[in-house]
């Protein structure tokens, strides 16, 4: 409906954006090779709209899961130029626009993904700054709730399974509002604690698949 309305307006935001909940959808599923030409069809559309940036971040993601990490870097590229020209917004809590803490919030999962974990968990660790005000209220619970998840995944890496676990279960707790995202992103944690057995994470699997039965009632 939204790329009909786009259509019938002429409105490349509107078209761009449009394209991007295709993209989303499609990540979140594991649908990835249609992630590509979903933003790739949005960035033609809205090339000079702050959405493009954010297509390009979805090609990175794609990219990064389906292991082309030259691709991940050229999509990272790509999306930091265009972003560089673009006027800081106005409002940058409007979700329909793109600003640069957005953007490192989209560096840091790809970065995950690929394994570079100091990149990773730098940008972890600006994110979680960046999601808490001044006067310590949370102002992106799923930014912060993402980014606890990828300081949990660098912390298995490392060996602290206590500590990957309990990053998990902090994530979970405080990020519940689009579920497909979080979930996707807690299941890497959730692989990764599965690597020291099947009893490192237990808490964390339990809240996890709780999680999972919540959203999708069918699961037993």
């Amino acid at each position: 409906m939204a790329l009909e309305l786009g259509k019938d307006a002429g409105d490349p935001a509107i078209l761009g954006w449009s394209h991007e909940m295709l993209a989303w959808f499609h990540l979140t599923t594991g649908n990835l090779r249609a992630v590509i030409p979903a933003a790739e069809t949005g960035i033609l559309a809205a090339a000079s709209e702050s959405v493009a940036v954010q297509l390009y971040g979805q090609q990175a993601k794609a990219y990064a899961r389906m292991g082309d990490a030259e691709k991940v870097h050229e999509a990272l590229e790509r999306g930091s130029e265009l972003l560089a020209r673009l006027p800081y917004p106005e409002r940058p809590d409007n979700h329909f626009v793109v600003d640069p803490d957005k953007w490192d919030f989209y560096a840091m999962d790809t970065y995950r993904i690929v394994g570079e974990d100091t990149l990773a968990k730098r940008n972890a660790d600006e994110v979680i700054r960046r999601s808490v005000s001044a006067e310590g209220n949370i102002v992106a619970p799923m930014r912060k709730a993402e980014a606890e998840l990828t300081l949990g995944v660098v912390a298995a890496r490392e060996g602290a399974v206590d500590e990957a676990a309990t990053l998990g279960i902090q994530a979970l707790q405080g990020g519940r509002r689009s579920r497909p995202s979080l979930l996707m992103v807690a299941n890497e944690l959730d692989q990764e604690l599965r690597t020291y057995g099947r009893n490192a994470g237990t808490d964390f699997r339990e809240m996890l698949e709780d999680l999972k039965r919540a959203t999708n009632p069918q699961i037993l």
